[in-house]
């Protein structure tokens, strides 16, 4: 009698890269390790219709707001990220996506649920608390070290921080340390698994096979890439730029445009990242968790040139500290840490690489996914004994808060529904 498939649930938003690429990667973990006997499905919440306008574009306004005026979302992290400010959002939260949450977990029916996105927290605790929790709920943190105030909430069963730090933070937030697992953030599997050496590597993409290779990463958060280039463009050092624009159409133009003086290999968009990584030895790029976290499961050096008030603050903080890579201001300054790297026969880029890999967890993804498959037969057995509700706010309380607000706690679909 074949074994019954286990449904798992992952919910993302596209309010950046980093959230989706996560739960793309534990998605991927889970079918490489479960096969058939795993039903996965990767949702974005903030596309469900009933989830307010304002949310939903939320996700292309953080892509305007961090380029356009960065200190203005630096102000908007830190008020929220303060006690009193945070509860207040966490309620509004609960309004807006209460709904939209209670449809998707009537439809999917999940026995465990991912989230990579910390607003899904509150609601989805509201949503136990009126119904019991039939599905176990695993929260994984996305940010290295500057994490937000809103990640850290009892309601998951476990909650997964890619540094002591983070673990830290969290505890001091009120989290209960059993809760706690310091694994780090799931990134591509791909990135762990040994594509050979890089000589090969190189001549298969076509590149030179002998040169120290960087990988520089663009996008339209990167506006300056082509420009932060410029030194080692007209160093003749003997290294070769493999550069993508990150599919942004302006920088693409400019970096094509450009005369260039070294070996350069450019791309509109990349979509085998994990082997361009492999085959580089260091790489250009912004402090965003997601790319921050991807070279250093590489053991990739790195030279950050964007550091984006708040939360990739504290990334660059953790890089630089750790010895894998460097901050650069300017042109001059890329050109000089690269020449520094490449001394005495790039005695200095190795040592930075060794670091890089040791802050580095490239399994990160197969260490989540095995914690959601089992997760997913312990709420077999909740559906079937039950579990004590371990939140504080009463359903009673709850209702009254959702109704004051007009927020309907009953499904119009009621065959079937597990969720009110």
């Amino acid at each position: 009698m074949p074994t019954e498939r286990r449904r798992i649930l992952i919910l993302t938003a596209d309010a950046g890269f980093g959230h989706r690429s996560a739960a793309n990667a534990i998605a991927d973990a889970l079918r490489e390790l479960a096969g058939d006997r795993v039903q996965v499905d990767v949702v974005n919440a903030l596309e469900h219709p009933r989830v307010p306008r304002l949310l939903r574009d939320s996700q292309t306004d953080y892509d305007r707001l961090v380029k356009q005026a960065p200190e203005l979302y630096q102000l908007g992290y830190l008020a929220t990220d303060q006690p009193i400010a945070s509860l207040i959002f966490e309620s509004a939260i609960i309004l807006m996506l209460y709904e939209a949450l209670r449809d998707m977990l009537n439809a999917y029916d999940p026995e465990a649920i991912v989230n990579t996105w910390p607003l899904y927290q509150a609601p989805l605790s509201a949503l136990f608390r009126l119904n019991g929790r039939s599905a176990a709920l695993i929260t994984v943190v996305t940010d290295l070290v500057s994490v937000h105030r809103v990640w850290f909430n009892n309601a998951s069963d476990r909650l997964v921080v890619p540094t002591q730090e983070a673990y830290d933070l969290a505890v001091k937030s009120g989290v209960r340390e059993d809760k706690i697992r310091l694994i780090g953030i799931p990134v591509n599997p791909a990135l762990s698994k040994d594509e050979g050496p890089k000589d090969a590597l190189r001549t298969r993409l076509g590149w030179r096979p002998n040169l120290t290779t960087i990988l520089a990463i663009g996008s339209a958060r990167v506006p300056k890439l082509g420009e932060m280039l410029r030194g080692l463009n007209h160093s003749g050092l003997p290294i070769q730029l493999v550069i993508s624009a990150g599919g942004d159409d302006d920088l693409d133009r400019e970096l094509r445009a450009t005369e260039w003086h070294v070996p350069a290999h450019l791309y509109r968009f990349v979509d085998k990242m994990p082997t361009f990584m492999h085959a580089a030895d260091a790489i250009i790029c912004k402090a965003g968790g997601l790319i921050t976290t991807e070279s250093l499961a590489c053991g990739l050096p790195m030279i950050l040139i964007e550091v984006l008030p708040g939360q990739e603050e504290g990334n660059a903080r953790y890089v630089v500290a750790g010895g894998a890579g460097v901050v650069a201001e300017s042109p001059l300054d890329v050109l000089e840490h690269v020449c520094h790297w490449l001394q005495a026969e790039g005695k200095e880029l190795v040592a930075f690489a060794a670091r890089a890999r040791q802050l580095g967890k490239p399994r990160a993804a197969y260490d989540v996914a095995q914690m959601a498959l089992t997760a997913a037969e312990v709420s077999v057995r909740w559906r079937e004994e039950g579990l004590p509700d371990p939140n504080t706010m009463s359903p009673q309380e709850l209702r009254a808060m959702l109704k004051r607000f007009g927020v309907s706690s009953r499904t119009r679909a009621t065959t079937g529904s597990r969720y009110e």
